[in-house]
């Protein structure tokens, strides 16, 4: 059984008194442990895809399954347990606050649970190091690079050791440099910890870093690429 199902997920959303499909009876399994890249034209459905997935929306039709749980079946207060148990978030514009410190910003997830302070500094410690940044935790967003805001993000993300990272664009803000060491972290953060990975992009390159390419257009699979090599163009 896959780690990821969706089967035949529909998904619509009302605009001007018209509904406007997203999703089109959309099939979709992924493994624990793949590095998958969504791709599509703007309006294809990668974005509500991810956030179906990641529980932050809830489908008009069929059953999105992550592990052993039917996330349509629960009500809101158990998606926010079980996202902040499962999932991490990471987003194109960092959504650090601009008050706090890397660490402090690192450690906001920490504060759904019931943890020890001594843990909660460990912990940040850990995530803050996988990244490269231990030496920036002092360090406010705006004393950071770009590149180093998105590894405090995704430090952010994984401070809870979640199974499951939603990356929406994390590169679409990016240099050419710190995209590219963006995305050798998400690879490492797969092949060492065994993370599975989820990546909206719009990017043909970073998307080659992916195990898998899948590819959406109006709201249905248009391809499933297993080897990044295979990229399918429009």
């Amino acid at each position: 059984m896959a780690y990821i199902e969706l089967k035949n997920v529909s998904k619509a959303y009302r605009k001007r008194n018209i509904d406007v499909p997203a999703l089109n009876g959309l099939n979709v399994s992924i493994e624990r442990g793949e590095f998958v890249a969504l791709m599509g034209p703007s309006g294809s459905g990668k974005t509500t895809l991810l956030n179906l997935i990641g529980g932050l929306d809830s489908p008009d039709g069929g059953a999105v399954r992550v592990g052993d749980s039917d996330l349509h079946a629960m009500n809101e207060r158990q998606l926010t347990a079980w996202r902040s148990r499962h999932v991490g978030f990471i987003f194109q514009m960092y959504h650090l606050l601009p008050v706090l410190n890397a660490a402090q910003n690192v450690e906001l997830p920490l504060s759904l649970f019931r943890m020890k302070p001594a843990e909660r500094r460990q912990r940040v410690e850990v995530a803050l190091s996988v990244v490269g940044l231990v030496d920036r935790a002092d360090h406010k967003p705006s004393q950071l690079s770009g590149g180093q805001e998105q590894r405090v993000a995704i430090a952010r993300a994984i401070v809870t050791d979640p199974e499951l990272l939603l990356a929406d664009e994390p590169t679409g803000d990016l240099d050419a440099d710190s995209a590219h060491q963006v995305l050798l972290l998400l690879e490492r953060l797969r092949a060492e910890f065994g993370k599975t990975i989820i990546m909206v992009t719009h990017d043909h390159k970073a998307a080659t870093h992916a195990s898998r390419i899948v590819h959406l257009e109006k709201g249905a699979m248009f391809a499933d690429s297993p080897e990044a090599e295979t990229v399918v163009s429009y």
